[in-house]
This record gives structure tokens, sequence and C-alpha cells, in this order.
């Protein structure tokens, strides 16, 4: 039988001029927003929305999203080290023997990006009241699946968030990390895995019938987290806290709440919401 075995050991940076440098997974990140940009633009323009109603929705995003991740990846993870070193959680910094070092923001987790996500379209919505919320969550989904899949494209650069060890002649080797063995390319399960979770979104878009808000929303969280939980039997520990609660990954224990919750609003969706 045919096994496929990939050397792996891309730049991290697209181009370099001096010390500037365009990092590809800062550039999925950026296809990501724009993309997610695109198409809500398309739903606001559809719906005779104002187009600065976007733009301050599209900041909301940008800093909640960053932000969520950045500190899901600190509290959820990295919270050991990050307890002993404060300033670099919000700071692209990192202590080294000669003082600190610009590092660029490399701890993110998708997690809390959703946390993140929620909080930003709350308080998004607080102040712009020309839809309903669940009318811009089942709408929101489709851009961020799309992004999801950019992203993870960016730790698959990166060489981060690998897979286990194959123990055959499949897999990719990353080289950037000195190794010799091919692993799981877990990064690009999952940007596939949520590409098609992207179609299957616009496809039921498309095609559900406009009285049953919050199913498109509730379908998206266990797409998405059924995705992710079962990607994590071929990836890496990433640590967190499975010495206090073993048998799962932290991503899994996670990833569990949230599968339930879209449960909850698919189970629902025969239910008056309009108002939410």
């Amino acid at each position: 039988m045919f096994l496929l075995k990939i050397d792996w050991a891309p730049s991290e940076t697209l181009f370099k001029i001096g010390s500037f440098g365009i990092h590809y997974y800062s550039l999925m990140f950026v296809i990501a927003f724009g993309l997610g940009y695109y198409i809500m633009k398309k739903e606001f323009e559809k719906e005779k929305i104002a187009i600065e109603h976007l733009e301050s929705l599209f900041v909301y995003m940008v800093i909640s999203i960053l932000l969520g991740a950045r500190l899901g990846d600190v509290f959820f993870y990295s919270w050991d080290y990050y307890q002993d070193h404060l300033i670099e959680i919000l700071l692209p910094i990192k202590e080294t023997s000669d003082g600190y070092s610009f590092t660029g923001f490399r701890g993110l987790a998708s997690h809390g990006a959703v946390i993140g996500v929620l909080i930003g379209i709350y308080l998004y919505k607080r102040k712009f009241k020309e839809k309903t919320l669940i009318w811009l969550l089942d709408r929101m989904t489709i851009p961020i699946a799309l992004g999801a899949t950019f992203v993870r494209l960016g730790n698959f650069f990166n060489s981060e968030i690998v897979g286990k060890y194959t123990g055959n002649n499949f897999g990719v080797v990353f080289l950037n990390n000195r190794e010799t063995s091919p692993r799981h390319p877990a990064q690009l399960y999952e940007a596939f895995c949520y590409l098609i979770l992207f179609f299957a979104l616009r496809f039921i878009f498309k095609n559900i019938k406009k009285e049953k808000p919050g199913h498109l929303f509730g379908v998206f969280f266990v797409g998405m987290f059924s995705i992710r939980f079962l990607i994590e039997f071929v990836k890496e520990s990433q640590g967190g806290f499975e010495d206090i609660m073993p048998f799962l990954t932290t991503g899994q224990w996670l990833s569990i709440p949230l599968i339930i919750m879209g449960f909850f609003f698919i189970l629902r969706r025969k239910n008056n919401m309009s108002e939410v």
C-alpha cells in the first residue's frame, strides 16, 4: 500500500524587508477577517442596513476574537506560565535571559475566541438594534467557519498544533521542529472539515425556512466543536487542565458544553426566537 510522507519546513514569513516581515499566520488572519467582512457585507446590503454598522461590527469582532483567543490560551492552557509573567499576557513580548524580546502573539485558543465573539456581539447589539441578536448570530456562523479554515492553515505554516506520530510512512515531518518521524497533519484535517462545514452552512442558510431563527447557529456549534472533539484524538496534547480532568483533552472538555448548547438551539428551532 502506498503511503505518502511529506517533509515540511516552510519559512514563517512570506517576505521580509529588514526587520519587517509578513508572517503567514498573520496573513491567514487578514484573509479570514477580509472574507468575513465581504460575506457579511452582502447580507447587510440585502437587508438595506447602513454599511457603517457593519464597519462597527467588524471592529468589535476583530478586538473580541483576538482578545478572547489570547485570554483563552492564557487561562485554559498556559496559566502556569503566565501567572509569573503577567506583562506578557497582552503584550507581544517574551522574557529572556537578556531582558524582553518581541515575539508577536503566538498563543491563541479557539474556545476563547468563541467566548470573545459572543461577548463582542452582545456588546455590539446593545448599541445597534437594527436586527435581533439571533439574526446576527445565524449569519455570522458562515464567515466564522471559513475563517477557522484559514487559521488552521496558519497553524500548519507555523508547524504548531501538530498531530500525533502516525507510526508508519504516512504523514508530515515537521522539520522546523527538528523531527524525523511523520505526524498526522491535524491542522489540515481540521481546516478541511471546517471548509466542509462552511459549505454546509451556506447550503442550509439558502434552504432553511425563515421562521427557524437560531437553527443555523445551533448547527454551527454542533458541527464546529464535534469536529474539534474528534480531531483531538489524533492531535498532540496542548496541555491545560488534563492533569485534573483526565480521559479527555482540554480541547475536548471545552468543546462538550458548546456542543450541548448547539443542540439546545437546534431543538428549539420550532420555537419563536425572532425577538431574541
